[in-house]
């Protein structure tokens, strides 16, 4: 069931060929292959080989595929528990279909690529079977629907059959009959011309016309007329849905298995093996939801199909009693699974944390350890990074981020990003080195960069003594360039016997105090205690 017309790329391992024993480890989306030291003579060479496996995520339509399909699945998490399930059910009807519409949409913009081709006609069966859950009489109409949606050709030949002169004589209105009558009125009269016509059969009332008594006979489903013309049918479910139609038009949900089992056995030559597509189908019709979870898990080549489908059953209460050996259920499981996957893409990373937020039991360590692994390639993908760490109170995380960037900034030079990041980490020692480095930058050149940001810290400011300093410091210097000696002098002399000063720093106070001992309003004895004080302290 892999994709046809797509190559998988191949990963050139020089020891697979010679000789050299492998270990591997499994990762979201890749798996590492490496040289072990065990061999027969010497050691490995150590090289380390990334194969990728889930080439999925990097094409562009099938991101399409993935971003779409997070809607939805975010709406149905929104649907509450406590509804009736009567009233459920139309909902969950619905959500299922518009997952579909979005396969059908990639498909076409793909050009029917079979894998999701084979994913729409998994997802459409489980739909009619599990979660319309299809009753008798109605459940081959569903069926019926079911094949024409993935036998193309059969609308299109009903179109032309019904827009032709006259209908009955186009040589295709045979291949499409059908009707509008209700499912009553269809069984009473089916059973009735059934009897009719297969009396005709048997008393040879067609043998004067073979190819009346040909159709006749497909008509009340003589198993072995069907066989000889099974070459018009391409797949074994399209014979047992005509099988069905004709023979058994009121079958119930709890014969299907029988009759798909024994369709499968006759339409298939004896020498040929089931494909994993024919084995889904058929643990479908028999109603064993979790054996397809299972067979779609091994067949497909992503954690997409499983993840959104065992979500929308799980939904609908068919899952519950079915959790694993090691915690999570099945449900969850997946879902972690597919969300690891997309967190090593560069931009649908973003969808995962919605995945992992609604999986209760390890979302939330899957999620701290996922985000770590972001490569914070620009300031705004951090600051999207950290928004989402922040909303989900995740501390720890915002720290390590902010850290990370305030790092970054200062062996830029760029102090005053390095300072907002490391007041958001609320990294007081990091502060404080940054805030001796304003310092002498102002010591060298006379001037404060990053003004705005200095002048608005706030109380932001209090998360070190030094910050609290420098903002203090351009405080001072902004009242003595507005002319308000007195509360320049006042400020001045607080961060002199306030002690916070940096030691290099104290000859700078001393040199801007002196200019205040030449303004009248200026308290001359307190500013010449104060500096008597610091040149004592010198």
């Amino acid at each position: 069931m892999e994709e046809v017309d797509v190559e998988p790329a191949v990963t050139n391992i020089p020891a697979a060929s010679s000789g050299t024993h492998l270990g591997f480890a499994w990762g979201p989306g890749d798996i590492l292959v490496y040289e072990t030291l065990y061999k027969a003579s010497g050691t490995g060479s150590g090289d380390i080989h990334e194969v990728r496996k889930d080439e999925d995520i990097y094409s562009p339509i099938l991101r399409k595929l993935f971003n779409e399909s997070h809607h939805i699945f975010v709406g149905l998490q929104t649907i509450r528990e406590d509804l009736p399930s009567k009233n459920k059910k139309p909902q969950f009807v619905s959500i299922s279909k518009n997952y579909r519409s979005v396969i059908r949409a990639c498909m076409e913009e793909l050009q029917q690529v079979s894998i999701l081709l084979a994913i729409e006609l998994i997802w459409n069966l489980c739909e009619v079977l599990f979660i319309d859950a299809a009753p008798a009489g109605s459940l081959l109409l569903h069926l019926l629907d079911w094949v024409r949606l993935h036998k193309a050709d059969v609308d299109e030949k009903a179109r032309e059959v019904l827009q032709s002169e006259s209908p009955a004589e186009h040589r295709d209105y045979w291949d499409v009959p059908g009707g509008t009558q209700t499912l009553t009125e269809f069984d009473v009269k089916w059973r009735h011309w059934h009897e009719e016509v297969d009396r005709c059969l048997q008393d040879n009332s067609f043998a004067s016309n073979k190819h009346l008594e040909l159709i006749c006979k497909i008509l009340v489903g003589d198993e072995d007329t069907l066989l000889e013309h099974k070459d018009l049918l391409s797949t074994w479910y399209h014979f047992l849905v005509t099988r069905l139609l004709f023979c058994h038009p009121t079958v119930k949900p709890t014969e299907l298995h029988y009759y798909a089992q024994s369709c499968l056995t006759m339409f298939l030559d004896s020498r040929s093996v089931p494909e994993p597509l024919d084995s889904i189908l058929l643990a479908a019709f028999e109603f064993d939801i979790h054996q397809v979870i299972k067979d779609c898990s091994i067949a497909l080549n992503n954690w997409w199909f499983v993840a959104h489908l065992t979500d929308l059953l799980d939904h609908c209460k068919l899952l519950q009693s079915h959790n694993l050996h090691f915690g999570s259920n099945l449900r969850e499981f997946l879902l972690l699974e597919y969300a690891s996957g997309l967190f090593t893409h560069h931009s649908l990373w973003q969808l995962a944390v919605d995945y992992f937020d609604h999986c209760p039991e390890f979302g939330r360590v899957y999620l701290e350890l996922q985000i770590e692994r972001v490569p914070l390639d620009t300031e705004r993908k951090a600051l999207k990074v950290l928004r989402i760490c922040e909303q989900r109170q995740m501390s720890e995380q915002v720290r390590s981020i902010c850290k990370i960037m305030a790092m970054r900034a200062l062996r830029n030079n760029r102090l005053g990003s390095a300072l907002s990041w490391s007041i958001r980490a609320k990294d007081a020692a990091f502060a404080t080195l940054i805030s001796e480095r304003f310092l002498q930058d102002y010591c060298a050149r006379g001037t404060f960069s990053d003004l705005d940001l200095i002048d608005n810290l706030g109380p932001a400011m209090l998360l070190s003594d030094r910050l609290t300093f420098l903002g203090k410091y351009r405080e001072f210097h902004k009242l003595y360039g507005e002319k308000r000696f007195r509360e320049a002098s006042k400020l001045l002399l607080s961060l002199m016997t306030a002690k916070i000063a940096p030691r290099s720093f104290w000859m700078t106070l001393l040199t801007d105090a002196l200019p205040l001992l030449e303004q009248k309003e200026v308290s001359h004895h307190i500013v010449r205690y104060a500096v008597y004080g610091q040149v004592l302290s010198l």
